[in-house]
C-alpha cells in the first residue's frame, strides 16, 4: 500500500474523531443479559436487542450446543451444493409456521435478505416504492435490483399514495412497497393497516422488515403485521434480536417465491449454510416465543418499557414518542452523545451514542432498549444514573 493511501486514511479517522462520531468499541466479557461484564465490573446493559432476554438463557444456549455436537461446527459449503442439513429445513418450517407463511429461506444474516430479495423477484419492468427510513439493507437491495425506484416520506401516507400513483402511471409492471415494521433508530411501528388499505387500492405488493418486530409486537409476537392485524406479502427477519440472540436471517413468502429466491438469490447461492449452533438456539427461541412462556415476557417487556419511559419523561428527557421497546434520548450533538454514553458507563449502565452516518446530522442519541429480563428497580437505577448524567452535562 502506498504512503498516500495510508495518510488519506488517517486523515479521514482524524476527522470523524474530531467530529465526535468516533464509535468505540467495548468489550463485553459475558454473556449477553441485563447485567453485563464490559472492563473487569458488572454493568446494566441497557442497548441490546435482546428483546425476550433469551441470548443468554440456558435453554437456548444448550440446544445450540446439541445442534453442534449433532451436525458439526458447519457444513464448509453453500446451501445447494452440499449444505443442507435437516436442521435447516427444520427452521425453515418452524419460522414459517410461527410467522403464519407458507415457506421460509434461511441466509447467514438478515442483512443478506434484504440484500437478497428483490432483484430475484423484480425487474426494469416493475416498481419498488421504499419508505425514507428504510433499514440500510433495505437501501443495498433496492440498489441491486433494476426496478424503478420511488421513496416516500417516513409513514406518511398521502406521500405514499403519490408514489404509488407515480409508478402505475410510469407503467410498471409489478409495484411493491418496502418497508421496515419497526424502525430501528426511532422505534416507531409502520402503519400497515394504511399501508394494506393502499396496497390493495393500487394492486401493489408489501415487503415487510421485521428484524425489530419478530417476537414480541403482536399476538404470540408474530411481528407488525399480526401486530395491525393484516396481511403482508414478504416478511424478513432475523434471528439475531429477539430469537435468540446469535445471527441470520430469513425470508417468509409462498412456497413459489421461496423456491425462486433459492435458485437466483445471490447472498443464498453463495454464502454457506447457517451454522447448527445458531439453527438449534433459534428452534428453542421460536418454541419459548410462540408459547404461554412468550406471552409473559412480552407483557413484562412492555410493562418495563412503560415505566422506563414515563420515568425518562419525567425527568425532562426529550424522548421520541412511541410504544415501542425502542426509546431513543434525543441529544442532537454527536460528541454530546458520546459524552454521555461513556459517563453513563462509569455510572455502571451500557449506552451507546447514535450520530451520524447511522441517524441523520444534527439528530445524534442514545437509543435505549428495553428487555423483558430487566427488572424494575435495574430500570430506575438506570433512570437515576440517566438523571445524574444529564444534570451533569447540561441535558436536562
Amino acid at each position: 500500500m502506498t504512503a498516500s493511501f495510508h495518510d488519506r486514511v488517517a486523515a479521514e479517522l482524524g476527522d470523524i474523531e474530531a467530529q465526535g462520531l468516533t464509535k468505540p468499541e467495548r468489550v463485553i466479557a459475558s454473556r449477553q443479559g441485563p447485567v453485563i461484564t464490559v472492563g473487569g465490573r458488572q454493568v446494566l446493559n441497557f442497548c441490546a436487542n435482546n428483546y425476550l432476554g433469551l441470548a443468554g438463557d440456558e435453554r437456548v444456549v444448550q440446544a445450540g450446543i446439541r445442534a453442534q455436537e449433532g451436525w458439526g461446527a458447519g457444513t464448509a459449503s453453500v446451501r445447494f451444493i452440499c449444505g443442507t442439513l435437516e436442521i435447516h429445513k427444520q427452521l425453515e418450517q418452524a419460522i414459517a409456521g410461527y410467522l403464519g407463511f407458507e415457506d421460509a429461506i434461511l441466509f447467514a444474516a438478515a442483512f443478506d435478505a434484504n440484500g437478497g430479495i428483490f432483484e430475484p423477484l423484480f425487474g426494469a419492468e416493475d416498481a419498488i416504492v421504499s419508505d425514507s427510513l428504510n433499514h440500510a439493507s433495505i437501501i443495498d437491495g433496492v440498489r441491486l435490483c433494476k426496478a424503478k425506484r420511488y421513496r416516500f416520506a417516513n409513514s406518511d401516507m398521502a406521500d405514499l399514495e403519490a408514489q404509488l400513483k407515480q409508478a402505475r402511471a410510469d407503467g410498471a409492471r409489478d409495484i411493491v412497497i418496502a418497508t421496515d415494521g419497526a424502525f430501528s433508530m426511532d422505534g416507531y411501528i409502520a402503519k400497515l393497516k394504511d399501508i394494506r388499505a393502499l396496497a390493495d387500492r393500487y394492486d401493489a405488493l408489501i415487503m415487510v422488515d421485521d428484524c425489530h418486530a419478530t417476537g414480541f409486537l403482536g399476538p404470540q409476537g408474530r411481528g407488525s403485521y399480526a401486530h395491525h392485524g393484516v396481511k403482508v406479502d414478504f416478511v424478513t427477519g432475523t434471528f439475531g434480536k429477539a430469537l435468540g440472540g446469535a445471527m441470520g436471517g430469513f425470508i417468509c413468502a409462498t412456497t413459489p417465491v421461496v423456491q425462486l429466491l433459492k435458485q437466483r438469490a445471490r447472498p443464498y447461492l453463495f454464502s454457506n449454510a447457517l451454522s447448527p449452533a445458531v439453527c438449534g438456539s433459534s428452534l428453542e427461541a421460536i418454541r419459548i416465543a410462540g408459547g404461554e412462556e412468550g406471552d409473559r415476557l412480552r407483557e413484562q417487556l412492555f410493562a418495563n418499557a412503560a415505566r422506563f419511559r414515563a420515568a425518562m419523561a419525567g425527568a425532562g428527557f426529550n424522548l421520541l414518542p412511541g410504544e415501542h421497546p425502542i426509546i431513543p434520548v434525543m441529544l442532537g450533538d454527536a460528541k454530546l452523545a458520546q459524552d454521555m454514553a461513556a459517563r453513563m458507563l462509569e455510572l455502571g449502565v451500557y449506552v451507546i451514542g447514535f450520530s451520524f452516518p447511522v441517524v441523520p446530522r444534527g439528530q445524534a442519541r442514545i437509543r435505549t432498549q428495553m428487555s423483558a429480563a430487566h427488572t424494575f428497580d435495574q430500570i430506575d437505577q438506570a433512570v437515576a444514573a440517566f438523571t445524574q448524567a444529564g444534570k451533569e452535562l447540561g441535558v436536562i
